[in-house]
């Protein structure tokens, strides 16, 4: 099986299975390795933003360094999560990803925000700071 990481710099994992199920992802996250889904991840009770990007596509690419400098900026507060749709169509489809960029902001498993295209930086960390503990 594959393994993802998540970059402990940038905190985020890339997904990247070709027609695998969701629940079947193992991931490798800075220093534990385990078993974690994707459903695990968007558990978490801190908020996870998952970016649904493709390899070829302009606007995506243009995303990475604005996600780089809010992923830097949030810290340990956010988790940044990025699943090519190219390689994961499970994911694109379970989730109705007709665009990319797409981005869905999770809590608790629960959809909290979504929105396709490109947003800034301060645009994220103003919905995301929404879900913050105070």
């Amino acid at each position: 099986s594959k393994k993802f990481s998540i970059h402990s710099d940038f905190r985020h994992a890339t997904f990247g299975v070709h027609s695998r199920p969701l629940q079947h992802l193992t991931i490798t996250i800075g220093n534990m390795t385990g078993k974690k889904t994707f459903n695990d991840l968007i558990q978490d009770e801190k908020p996870v933003l998952v970016d649904f990007f493709a390899e070829w596509c302009g606007p995506c690419k243009m995303m990475a360094p604005v996600l780089q400098d809010f992923s830097k900026e949030m810290g340990d507060k956010v988790r940044v999560i990025k699943v090519d749709v190219d390689k994961n169509q499970n994911a694109a489809l379970a989730y109705q990803i007709q665009g990319v960029p797409t981005f869905i902001l999770f809590q608790k498993g629960k959809i909290l925000w979504r929105q396709s295209g490109m947003v800034t930086a301060h645009q994220l960390k103003s919905i995301t700071s929404q879900y913050l503990p105070r």
